[in-house]
C-alpha cells in the first residue's frame, strides 16, 4: 500500500500496481484466484493513503483516499512519466462517507456523501481533507488520459441526472445517478456515475451488456456488514463471478459484461473511459442467451 507523507511536495517512490489486458479466450480457463488477482481490486479504501491502480484498459487508473488524520496529496509515479499526476489525465471523485474537502491548484470543493468533482488536465496539487476525523470521507477515484483540458466543476447528487430503471417485482429496483457524461460534466473521455438500489432489490445492470468501445470499472460500497455482492462478468455465454466486499472494485474488459446482485441492497460507482462518451452505447445481451 502507498503511505503518503503530509503534503510532501515530491513525486512517489513506489510504482502502481498494474493490471493487464486479459484475451477472453484466457479467462475461459481461469480458476477462482486468477480471476480475482487479474480484476478485482481489493483494499483500496486504506486509513490515511491515497491508493491507486493502473489497468491497461484504456489505461484508466482506479483508486481511493482516505483522509482521516492527515491531509493527503494526489501525488505522481513513476509509471505515468509526469511531474504531476494530471499533466496528461483528467480525474473524476465521487464521496461514498462522511464530508470532505478536495482542494484543486488552491481552490477548495466540499464533498457531501455522493457528491462528485471532476478535475481537468493540467492541475498540478490536489489535496484530500476529511471534515470529521470520526467520519471520514471516502473518495473513490477513477482517472484517465485526457488530450484537451475541461474546466474542474462539482456535481451534487441532487444534481445529478436520474434515471428509474427496474422494478420490485424483478429485484433491481434502482436509481441511476448520472455526472460526467456529454450532457452533464464535460470530460475528455470519463463517463461516470452511481446506482443506489432500493430496499428489497439486489441486482444491477441486468439484463447485462457489453460495449466494445469502452472498459468499465465497478466500486461497490454501501454493502451491510456481513454481506457480499456476486459480480458476474465475462462473455454473455462464458460467464464467471466474483465474490466482493464493501469498497472493492472490479476492472472490466470491454468484451465483458458487468452485472451483480447482493445478498442485501447495495450502491456502486459505475465510470469508463475509451471511444466516446455515448452513455447508451451498448450492446445488450438478453437474459435468457446468459450462460
Amino acid at each position: 500500500m502507498l503511505q503518503l507523507p503530509y503534503l510532501y511536495d515530491k513525486p512517489f517512490t513506489e510504482k502502481l500496481k498494474v493490471i493487464h489486458a486479459v484475451h477472453p479466450d484466457d479467462f475461459r480457463s481461469y480458476q477462482t484466484d486468477t480471476i480475482r488477482e487479474r480484476f478485482l481490486l481489493e483494499n483500496l479504501v486504506q486509513r490515511d493513503t491515497v491508493n491507486c491502480v493502473y489497468t491497461h484498459y484504456d489505461r484508466m487508473i482506479i483508486g481511493a483516499a482516505n483522509p482521516v488524520g492527515d491531509t493527503l496529496k494526489l501525488g505522481t509515479y513513476p509509471n505515468l512519466r509526469a511531474d504531476n499526476f494530471l499533466d496528461r489525465r483528467e480525474i473524476g471523485i465521487i464521496n461514498v462517507a462522511g464530508s470532505g474537502r478536495i482542494v484543486a491548484d488552491g481552490k477548495a470543493y466540499n464533498l457531501n456523501k455522493l457528491d462528485c468533482l471532476y478535475i481537468g488536465r493540467g492541475t498540478k496539487e490536489v489535496t484530500f481533507t476529511s471534515h470529521d476525523a470520526a467520519n471520514p470521507a471516502v473518495f473513490y477515484l477513477l482517472s484517465a488520459p485526457a488530450h484537451t483540458t475541461y474546466p474542474t466543476r462539482l456535481m451534487t447528487i441532487d444534481e445529478a441526472a436520474k434515471v428509474k430503471a427496474g422494478s420490485p417485482e424483478t429485484a433491481n429496483d434502482r436509481t441511476i445517478n448520472k455526472y460526467i457524461h456529454a450532457d452533464g460534466i464535460q470530460s475528455c473521455q470519463l463517463v461516470m456515475g452511481l446506482t443506489i438500489l432500493h430496499g428489497g432489490s439486489v441486482w444491477n445492470t441486468m439484463p447485462p451488456h457489453v460495449h466494445d468501445r469502452r472498459m468499465e470499472a465497478y466500486f461497490y460500497f454501501d454493502i451491510p456488514e456481513g454481506q457480499r455482492v456476486f459480480h458476474y462478468m465475462g462473455e454473455g455465454q462464458e460467464t464467471r463471478h466474483i465474490l466482493i466486499d464493501n469498497y472493492g472494485a472490479v476492472a472490466s474488459p470491454p468484451w465483458s459484461i458487468h452485472s451483480g446482485v447482493g445478498t442485501a441492497s447495495y450502491s456502486f460507482i459505475w465510470g469508463m473511459g475509451g471511444e466516446n462518451l455515448d452513455y447508451t452505447d451498448m450492446d445488450a445481451i438478453r437474459i435468457e442467451d446468459i450462460r
